[in-house]
């Protein structure tokens, strides 16, 4: 994670380099990157949230299925996102930008690929309690 990924502090706006900035992510595959903008997500007392744009170039897949214990929001804004596909990448629904998906905690997705690589925007975060 850069440097520059806050835990909820004011910063009015920052540059993000969508060239250079991208991390690997642990677990994925090659050709899944973040960039993480604020992250505060604690599983272990299950508080906080974690904003990051994540990137998928064309052609990876993810072969299994994901599952969180806590509610993701993805908007696509660029490119495309297959949901469902097999481990080759073939069939799924496949879904184009502009987008958008709202999981609550413990809901199974995927597999994921993507035809031509996209770009999202993703927020994930634990239900406050009433």
């Amino acid at each position: 994670m850069r440097g520059w990924a806050v835990a909820r502090n004011h910063r009015e706006f920052f540059h993000v380099d969508l060239e250079r900035d991208w991390d690997s992510i642990p677990g994925y595959p090659p050709g899944f990157a973040s960039i993480t903008l604020t992250d505060t997500l604690d599983p272990k007392r299950q508080t906080g949230r974690r904003t990051r744009v994540l990137r998928i170039d064309p052609g990876v897949v993810l072969t299994r299925q994901v599952v969180h214990d806590h509610c993701e929001e993805v908007f696509l804004f660029q490119g495309d996102l297959v949901v469902g596909c097999d481990e080759t990448g073939a069939g799924g629904e496949v879904f184009t930008a502009p987008t958008y998906a709202i999981r609550p905690e413990n809901i199974r997705h995927g597999p994921f690929s993507s035809r031509a690589g996209c770009l999202m925007f993703e927020s994930h975060y634990y239900e406050a309690e009433s």
